[in-house]
């Protein structure tokens, strides 16, 4: 279960390809190693009304959390967190380089006893590989 949810600024639509990013963080999430392909998510949400910093209009932003399951230990974490943000911040440098921007990313555990998911994608994944 990575769920990878983007909150970004409506001011970026002209600057930033948003399926893309969606794509790179995806890519990223596999190339870890450590998630199961079956249960990554990568969903972005534009945000139409926000405020930063002095309120210049031309200041934008990408805020992305990360939902993990439970059974990772905190060096495992750390280089998968790493190496999302470093696929994301390379992708985004045209933007940093163009505009005063900010990206954040933050990793949030669920909690196992609070935490439901009904999924059939694995095992559909699992009947491909299987059949070629």
């Amino acid at each position: 279960m990575p769920h990878f949810t983007i909150e970004y600024s409506a001011n970026l639509d002209g600057r930033l390809d948003i399926a893309a990013v969606c794509e790179i963080v995806r890519k990223a999430a596999v190339e870890t190693g450590i998630f199961p392909l079956g249960g990554i998510r990568v969903r972005a949400i534009r945000c139409e009304h926000y405020a930063i910093a002095d309120n210049r209009q031309d200041y934008g932003f990408l805020d992305m959390v990360l939902r993990i399951g439970e059974g990772r230990d905190l060096p495992t974490r750390q280089k998968a967190g790493e190496h999302v943000f470093q696929a994301l911040s390379r992708h985004l440098d045209p933007v940093f380089a163009a505009s005063k921007f900010a990206l954040s990313f933050d990793m949030q555990i669920n909690d196992k006893d609070t935490s439901w998911k009904r999924n059939n994608i694995h095992d559909a994944l699992k009947v491909e590989a299987a059949h070629g």
